[in-house]
């Protein structure tokens, strides 16, 4: 299963304002900034994400984004099927050969329990060099 820009640059927005829970709004200006990504574009993204509940807008002068939930109460698979849709790394049908179907249901249900069960909390303190300014991963 391969995660499009969707899917890693919406985690890293989420990621970014994990990192920055309880503190004033973020705008996305400052997210593009900080991870050299186009602001347009984190905008499309932005706006399922809000629709969705994860995030709120704060207007003004000093409005952003702002997680609607502790970063320990939002798992990157929420944010996933909200950008990418359904878990689902191959297409399959109860007509496909049954010892293949069960293979790929195995795959799709290991990868949502990963997903599933990894919060934007665990995101922002597990980096490999203790880095927190490295939020570009690949699932």
């Amino acid at each position: 299963m391969k995660i499009s820009t969707k899917g890693r640059y919406g985690l890293t927005i989420m990621m970014d304002l994990a990192a920055r829970y309880g503190e004033k709004p973020t705008s996305l200006k400052s997210v593009a900034g900080r991870h050299n990504l186009s602001e347009h574009y984190l905008e499309q993204l932005i706006a399922p994400l809000r629709n969705a509940g994860l995030v709120r807008s704060i207007r003004g002068a000093y409005g952003g984004y702002k997680l609607s939930r502790p970063p320990e109460d939002i798992s990157a698979g929420e944010v996933i099927r909200i950008l990418e849709g359904p878990i689902s790394p191959v297409e399959f049908t109860e007509e496909d050969d049954p010892g293949r179907r069960e293979l790929w249901r195995r795959v799709r249900d290991a990868i949502a329990e990963v997903l599933d069960h990894t919060s934007l909390a665990d995101l922002i303190h597990h980096t490999s060099d203790g880095n927190h300014d490295s939020y570009m991963f690949y699932i």
